[in-house]
């Protein structure tokens, strides 16, 4: 547990904002977990030693530590913060990310060169409204680097090409069934029409006459037999 027991309460509020905008700055490239206020999320042990840092960094796997962060205040930044604090973090085989407000930069170097606490990179940050901005100060090249091996990502499946649907047949058309038309009865023709045609006109209900069958002709006249010779006088008869 850090020193400090008790902040005043607008450091303390100043000292979680940094923490959260630095928690959305860091997951971009890293699995981070955050400590803010009195919360306990995530420790690390250091020899038999248990400590709560600010903001830790982890692969995306979760499971390799790649870095520790600390954001101190202006009542924080001093000898006793940072033996208990900072060069616990720094024996850690991952780099120091330490962020202090601007007045606090000489204090800070003054300190980490008395203690020989090696801090990777020393930034500083300023509040103004509901926005914060960090600007670098300090980077050592020495610091412990913590490495991480990228497994090479594979290759994307292709996509299989699209198919082009066979449109569904249409359903067959409803059978409809063939309907006989009567042909119309002829109309009669009218009186002046059959008149100019020569037809007699016939009175309704009655029948035409038929006409009268044509008679066989005569039969041939059988012809007339032929007349007997007549004895000749004088002839005698034969008995």
């Amino acid at each position: 547990m850090s020193p400090i027991l008790t902040r005043p309460v607008r450091e303390q509020l100043e000292h979680d904002r940094v923490i959260r905008q630095l928690q959305a700055r860091y997951k971009r490239k890293n699995e981070v977990i955050i400590n803010p206020g009195n919360e306990q999320n995530q420790s690390i042990q250091v020899g038999e030693l248990v400590v709560y840092p600010d903001l830790v960094l982890f692969a995306e796997d979760g499971r390799r530590l790649l870095g520790t962060v600390e954001v101190e205040t202006g009542e924080s930044v001093n000898a006793i913060e940072a033996r208990a604090e900072w060069g616990v973090y720094a024996k850690l085989r991952v780099p120091l990310h330490l962020y202090v407000p601007p007045a606090c930069v000489d204090a800070v170097k003054r300190i980490c060169a008395e203690y020989q606490i090696a801090v990777a990179e020393l930034w500083t940050y300023t509040t103004s409204f509901d926005q914060v901005r960090f600007t670098m100060v300090h980077r050592d090249n020495s610091a412990p680097i913590a490495k991480v091996i990228l497994k090479p990502s594979k290759p994307a499946p292709i996509a299989p090409k699209p198919v082009a649907e066979k449109p569904e047949p249409a359903p067959p058309a409803p059978k409809v069934a063939a309907v006989k038309v009567k042909p119309a009865a002829k109309k009669a023709a009218p009186p002046a029409l059959r008149q100019a045609q020569g037809r007699p006109e016939q009175g309704r209900g009655t029948k035409a006459k038929p006409k009268a069958k044509a008679k066989p002709a005569a039969k041939k006249a059988k012809p007339a037999p032929k007349p007997k010779a007549k004895a000749k006088k004088g002839a005698k008869k034969r008995r």
